[in-house]
């Protein structure tokens, strides 16, 4: 997919009047209702909320991982959802960036193997040596050899932060991406997500109980029972 950048006049991702619903024998849960915004290329959005206020839900749509009940998300204008799964997948691999609280590496992979993986799968060139640049940028440049298991916890956050950032995502989402690690090593991983934000251009959408962390960002959107009850 063209790696067209954003009109001038329209957000590089707009959620657009964002429903979901679950129905079971017990009856239909709301997680999402209208949920309506939009952020600007190099925008950093913290979304935050108590647990089970729809945050995690939300992320995993504007991914499109997930399919609304109603509304939709656009990136750069495209309707993801007019997407069959296949093409979302495309999208994702060409557009986007991911970091979790649980970092989610391959065990089975090196830190540089891991790092390379996005841009294989992408088939983008000199993924080794461009692995290895970032790796070196995130300050674990001794450590490429190494496996996950030795890796602490703030190491291997550093390895998704890596990861995520080297294929230059237009998006990058984050769930929790502090919520694992001790005060003073997700203070360290914060600053770095932010540099690296800063800069690539990337626009970031994080999911966070760090009020610190929050504050951090350009934006602010506080969700309650499915719903936006602050924008700032």
């Amino acid at each position: 997919m063209p790696d067209q950048p954003a009109a001038p006049d329209q957000p590089l991702i707009a959620v657009q009047h964002l429903h979901k619903s679950v129905t079971d024998s017990s009856g239909t849960l709301d997680i999402l209702r209208d949920i309506d915004f939009g952020i600007d290329a190099g925008q950093t959005l913290a979304i935050v909320g108590a647990s089970g206020s729809g945050k995690s839900t939300l992320l995993a749509l504007m991914a499109g991982l997930d399919t609304p009940t109603r509304g939709t998300v656009r990136l750069r204008g495209q309707d993801i959802f007019a997407l069959d799964e296949d093409g979302r997948a495309a999208l994702r691999g060409a557009q986007m960036g991911f970091v979790f609280q649980s970092f989610q590496l391959l065990a089975n992979l090196t830190a540089l193997e891991n790092v390379m993986l996005p841009l294989e799968l992408a088939g983008q060139p000199q993924a080794r040596q461009r692995a290895r640049q970032m790796l070196e940028r995130v300050g674990l440049g001794q450590r490429l050899g190494h496996y996950p298991r030795v890796l602490s916890g703030g190491e291997q956050q550093r390895v998704a932060l890596a990861r995520a950032f080297v294929v230059q995502p237009a998006l990058l989402l984050a769930d929790e991406p502090t919520g694992s690690l001790d005060f003073a090593t997700g203070a360290a991983v914060m600053e770095l997500m932010l540099a690296l934000n800063r800069e690539q251009g990337t626009t970031l959408v994080l999911v966070t109980h760090d009020r610190q962390l929050a504050q951090r960002c350009d934006r602010r959107i506080t969700m309650e029972a499915g719903r936006i009850v602050a924008m700032n």
